[in-house]
């Protein structure tokens, strides 16, 4: 696995990161107090395929008959906050508030997004992640209610699908991201998908802007029509 020289500025400036993402690279800190991160390139690497998205019956269910709420980009500080701070972590993160900082810059730019899941007025699940071109990099999803985080996640296929993405980059494989039909591939096949998304045009709010509803069972209809 490649890793870049570690660095502790006060901002991870956009060019450095939209750079990074461009080359395969990303940053993670190795706790939440340390102050500086390090650079990964992962051999192998892992990919969502938007075609095969698989969505199991049982969340299919869950999404039929779920009265959740789904936005995009109204609460992204706290969506990377929950995401440090999920009980799954067991007490560690990757998310430092460099990470924090630099991401909530990159957001204000239109770079990066998060994915809320709402129970009325309540934040129970979301995740967030940086798009470039044609590509989205999904960074880390929480959960504050059973499914929430796969709700989310189902939420951000069928946006990328409307919106013409052609990769979804999950970093690595994890039993939970299996499920949805994560597959490794060397970096050098990872190389040549990543070029092509991030010279390609795709738009984050075709399925709706920041702010606007979108039902759980929207959900379900885009993503079974474009499967």
């Amino acid at each position: 696995m490649a890793r870049m020289r570690r660095s502790a500025p006060a901002l991870l400036t956009p060019e450095v990161l939209l750079g990074a993402y461009a080359q395969g690279y990303f940053p993670m800190a190795e706790a939440r107090e340390d102050d500086d991160v390090f650079w990964l390139n992962p051999d192998p690497r892992a990919v969502i395929p938007l075609k095969t998205f698989h969505l199991s019956r049982r969340l299919a269910r869950k999404l039929r008959a779920s009265p959740w709420r789904l936005t995009v980009d109204t609460a992204f500080a706290d969506v990377i906050a929950a995401c440090a701070e999920d009980p799954r972590q067991n007490g560690k993160t990757w998310i430092n508030g460099l990470i924090e900082r630099s991401y909530g810059h990159l957001h204000e730019l239109g770079y990066a997004h998060s994915v809320e899941v709402w129970e009325e007025d309540k934040l129970v699940g979301g995740l967030y992640g940086v798009s470039l071109g044609a590509a989205f990099f999904g960074e880390s999803m929480f959960a504050r209610a059973t499914d929430a985080s796969k709700v989310a996640l189902a939420h951000l296929v069928a946006r990328l699908k409307t919106g013409g993405y052609k990769l979804l980059d999950t970093q690595f494989v994890t039993d939970h991201l299996k499920q949805f039909g994560a597959v490794e591939m060397t970096r050098a096949r990872y190389q040549t998908l990543l070029r092509a998304a991030v010279d390609a045009e795709a738009d984050f709010y075709e399925l709706g802007g920041a702010g606007e509803a979108v039902l759980a069972g929207t959900v379900l209809q885009l993503i079974t029509h474009t499967s």
